[in-house]
């Protein structure tokens, strides 16, 4: 039975323990995306809590989108998968300039197999010259090109992945990677540039060569913070704007 840590540097609260707990449960797979974990009550059983620490470790992971609640049917792994807009803008924040969520468009361009250099070894987490996959795709809103963007995957974990597959899948790119490979991205880290747009990303976006574009470079991690996707890609900004929330 866990007990409740008194307040001390070395001492995380109780529900964050349970929250801990439950994560790893996520993460060995004992409860895979769009599936429903246990209720609180079986869980403050199971950890020997009450049920009003395990509701706030359960809160705390809805609020990180790790976790959905449904009403009348209970808590579920968050999935990629789900139609749920508000998931699926977590990582992908364009809206057109009529305050508009638009559903976007893939179209895989290049997917090729390669070895790590320094910069994509260091970001990644893997060694120098370990294989990796890299793709090139745009993305279209309303039959628009918007983006473009390349894509860097350690290999190992993303063997099998080709144009081919990613031609043939309807939704989106995580929710490949989740279904196919097991992966679930939880959190990224972005960072953002205004950048004039050379005359090959011109040329895909539809741009005068030159035209200012935001360029975004993401880093996403699954469980445990591995890092497992390194992305940089180029928005056109004509039509739509890059939204965030700050809290």
């Amino acid at each position: 039975m866990l007990q409740e840590a008194h307040a001390s540097p070395t001492f995380s609260p109780l529900y964050r323990q349970i929250k801990s707990l439950i994560l790893q449960g996520l993460e060995s797979g004992e409860w895979r995306p769009g599936e429903s974990i246990p209720s609180e009550t079986e869980l403050a059983s199971r950890f020997g809590v009450s049920q009003g620490t395990v509701r706030k470790a359960i809160d705390e992971m809805a609020a990180e989108n790790l976790l959905v609640r449904r009403q009348g049917k209970g808590t579920y792994v968050a999935s990629h998968n789900d139609d749920d807009p508000r998931l699926m803008f977590r990582f992908l924040r364009l809206v057109s300039e009529g305050g508009k969520l638009e559903a976007s468009q893939s179209v895989p361009l290049e997917c090729w197999r390669a070895k790590a250099g320094q910069e994509a070894a260091r970001t990644l987490g893997i060694k120098l010259g370990a294989p990796i996959t890299i793709i090139r795709r745009l993305l279209k809103f309303s039959a628009k090109p918007v983006v473009i963007e390349e894509i860097y995957l350690p290999g190992e974990t993303f063997a099998g992945l080709t144009l081919e597959v990613l031609q043939e899948y309807q939704g989106s790119f995580y929710g490949l990677i989740e279904s196919r490979f097991g992966v679930r991205m939880i959190r990224a880290e972005e960072r953002l540039r205004a950048v004039a747009a050379d005359r090959g990303s011109a040329t895909l976006l539809g741009v005068a060569a030159g035209s200012p574009l935001l360029s975004v470079e993401r880093v996403s991690f699954t469980y445990g913070d591995k890092p497992v996707e390194w992305r940089r890609g180029l928005y056109s900004t004509a039509d739509h704007y890059y939204l965030n929330e700050l809290f």
